[in-house]
């Protein structure tokens, strides 16, 4: 009778691969060729001893440990221990990104269009669809795992041994399965797919709160993360497998609670139902404008105070900044090369464009969401109303634009309301949110790319994403690894004066907004002439 719940789980998991066959390997191929590119960098960047000793004195302050994890290996700091401390986890939380993105697609988000009914309307079993997709999940993160672990073993650097090499790509394999086990029991008790990526972002992003709090703060806090346990293998220090052992362990418990959860539910139900709606509609609904606010309103307010939450973790740590610098040499040495600006006022500017990117994901999902209301063909029924392309387009970058705003500014917020309660002498709040807010013209560009893709090309609007994570690589990781400056050029964010150690360039900024201005323009005209179906 068991057997009979998995009857075909096979050959969904064959289609669940075909349907994937470019997703899976752009990803496995970026996430390793990231991966390599930066133990190359890493390797010519830091060749001696002296040099690595000397970026290892910058990496003991906490504002640093709360962003990247805390040091092992510090006193002795090989190319190995430097890769693990200053990459894994930042690859780790992408490799979860993934998961989730991946595991919601094959199960809420088909679940909401009506594909497993039409599948289970075969000689399929009940859990065959969940399994497929735990399997295909799984079996994508071993082999992340493998080619990052012999891959890295395969450049033959110093330090980077067999055993330390296949624990990093095992490290981040057991993240991705971790967060495809956090995602498939989501995708029980939620009863769509955005509530489903919602409740899996809120784990990943207060599992890193906590580690960052736990690293800073209290050890014993770090292993209520599972961010937290991957970092304390100590890959390429002292190579602990049993983090890793835990992190599969729990995940193993999570599959089960799915199971579970999956075999007891109706299909199309979820274990956190929706309260009814109003019999009458609000006067907010009887506009394009208030429907789209109300559709994305819990993710409006839940990005909102998740940023702000981001912001206040930064924050808290400013005030040991300033004494760190004080009892470390080497530090005033390396990071005083502003003359006039202290060690605070430089991390601020390097924060801003961080949070400016981070901000910029619920601007992209919310102009974005109109491609996935087009898809399920619910912008027909708008549209055959008295509401124009232009009107519905508009809402949404409206509502775009109002999200990138407001979680910018709640920021900018949390980190100087922290930073206000830890310093003796704070930053001024004009100075803080200024350097926030410099970076909105950027976000404008992003945006405007989007509806752009949406009016001339939609099927190609992840490339808004692409672009994205691009900046990202550039203009954070570009410090790191020194890249050349026309590649952070490349980025708007790349473009922005960071405020307040450099000037306002107000040529700049105006550039961009023209730019932001002509392609949303472009994109509105493509969007009145296309076809809506795509």
């Amino acid at each position: 009778m068991a057997h009979k719940l998995y009857n075909q789980t096979g050959g969904i998991t064959r289609f669940i691969i075909r349907r994937d066959r470019i997703r899976i390997p752009i990803w496995l191929i970026s996430l390793a060729s990231i991966t390599f590119l930066v133990a190359f960098a890493f390797k010519d960047l830091y060749a001696t001893n002296l040099d690595r000793q000397a970026i290892a004195e910058t990496m003991r302050n906490p504002a640093m440990t709360a962003m990247v994890g805390k040091g092992y290996g510090l006193d002795h700091y090989t190319i190995g221990a430097m890769m693990a401390h200053q990459m894994l986890l930042f690859t780790a939380i992408i490799v979860g990104l993934m998961s989730i993105l991946l595991v919601a697609r094959h199960t809420r988000a088909d679940e909401e269009e009506g594909l497993i009914e039409l599948i289970r309307s075969l000689p399929v079993g009940r859990l065959s669809n969940l399994s497929a997709t735990i399997l295909v999940l799984v079996g994508t993160n071993v082999l992340l795992a493998l080619l990052i672990g012999f891959g890295l073993y395969a450049l033959r650097i110093e330090s980077m041994d067999l055993n330390g090499s296949l624990l990093y790509g095992a490290a981040l394999g057991a993240t991705g399965i971790f967060f495809t086990g956090i995602t498939v029991v989501f995708a029980q008790l939620a009863e769509n797919s955005r509530g489903t990526i919602g409740l899996s972002f809120v784990v990943l992003g207060v599992s890193y709160l906590i580690r960052a709090i736990g690293d800073v703060s209290n050890e014993t806090m770090s292993w209520f993360s599972p961010l937290g346990w991957i970092l304390s293998s100590e890959v390429y220090v002292n190579n602990y497998w049993l983090p890793i052992f835990l992190t599969v362990g729990v995940s193993i418990v999570l599959f089960i609670l799915a199971y579970y959860l999956n075999a007891i539910r109706d299909l199309g139900a979820g274990f956190l139902p929706s309260k009814p709606g109003k019999s009458h509609a609000s006067v907010l609904l009887q506009s394009s404008l208030g429907l789209n606010i109300r559709l994305q309103r819990t993710g409006i307010i839940s990005w909102a105070i998740g940023m702000f939450i981001l912001g206040a973790s930064y924050g808290s740590v400013l005030g040991d900044l300033e004494s760190f610098l004080k009892n470390v040499e080497m530090m005033e040495e390396i990071l005083t090369s502003v003359e006039g600006y202290s060690l605070t006022e430089q991390f601020i500017s390097m924060l801003m464009s961080i949070l400016a990117m981070i901000s910029t994901i619920p601007a992209l999902m919310a102009i974005l969401k109109l491609k996935g209301e087009e898809g399920k063909n619910r912008t027909e029924h708008l549209l055959s109303r008295a509401v124009s392309r232009s009107r519905l387009l508009t809402s949404y970058v409206i509502v775009s634009f109002g999200i990138g705003f407001l979680t910018l500014s709640m920021a900018a917020i949390g980190l100087w309301s922290a930073g206000a309660a830890v310093m003796d002498d704070g930053i001024s709040f004009s100075t803080i949110y200024g350097a926030a807010i410099a970076y909105l013209p950027a976000m404008w560009t992003m945006i405007g790319l989007a509806v752009l893709f949406l009016g001339l090309a939609p099927r190609f609007s992840g490339l808004a994403w692409i672009y994205l994570l691009y900046s990202f690589i550039v203009v954070y990781l570009g410090r790191l690894l020194q890249f050349p400056d026309w590649m952070s050029n490349l980025s708007p964010y790349g473009l922005i004066p960071q405020l307040p150690v450099e000037d306002m360039d107000f040529m700049i900024v105006s550039i961009l907004t023209f730019i932001a201005i002509v392609m949303s323009s472009l994109g509105f005209i493509f969007y009145n002439k296309r076809d809506i179906d795509g």
